[in-house]
């Protein structure tokens, strides 16, 4: 069975309004806004209210912007209505995320931190009600093109191994998402939890 169809953006190409509705009012992606890996050293998310959590991502994307040469991830639509979100940037910009060498992700791995020509997906949010349609596939699949024409040298993603998850875990995305686009397993840093790559 094909699966639907679905175009997917930039951020700064949609509206504001399509973002916050794909994150929703309540729930795990209302309280981080996609902001887990990007806090600043010192900063927690009890020291950065949701409010501010949003406030960061609407500048992070430049939601609204399409003249903008930046933005900070790609929005996926369903005949006109926004249905899903990836996180999907230089590995550089997600300072919770490397600035911690001694992170599991990280042990064994020969990695140059500060290498801005590695690339990352962190998040693949799908709303509520266009799960399991293939939504995430579509975002994953268009990050990597994403990241390609600017110039990414290497994409890689950190999914858990397992879609039997808690919602509050499934952001990162599932293993199967990533190797079906292309990814290999690169570093298994837990049971539940795989690093995976690709050359682009």
């Amino acid at each position: 069975m094909s699966r639907p169809s679905y175009e997917v953006v930039p951020a700064n190409k949609a509206a504001w309004a399509d973002l916050a509705a794909v994150f929703g009012v309540r729930g795990p992606a209302a309280r981080c806004w996609c902001q887990r890996y990007k806090l600043a050293r010192g900063e927690s998310f009890v020291s950065c209210p949701p409010e501010d959590r949003a406030d960061r991502l609407r500048d992070q994307t430049d939601a609204g912007h399409p003249g903008s040469d930046t933005t900070s991830g790609l929005i996926a639509y369903a005949a006109g209505e926004p249905v899903g979100w990836c996180a999907v940037e230089p590995r550089t910009a997600f300072q919770g995320l490397v600035r911690n060498a001694s992170m599991a992700a990280w042990t064994g791995r020969n990695e140059d931190l500060a290498d801005s020509g590695v690339w990352a997906v962190t998040c693949v949010l799908v709303r509520a009600g266009h799960r399991r349609h293939g939504v995430s596939h579509a975002l994953v699949r268009a990050a990597l093109e994403h990241a390609r024409v600017s110039g990414a040298r290497v994409l890689e993603g950190y999914p858990l191994t397992t879609g039997s998850a808690v919602s509050e875990e499934l952001h990162p995305g599932v293993l199967s998402t990533f190797l079906d686009a292309g990814f290999v397993e690169v570093h298994r840093p837990s049971a539940r939890r795989a690093v995976v790559a690709i050359e682009l």
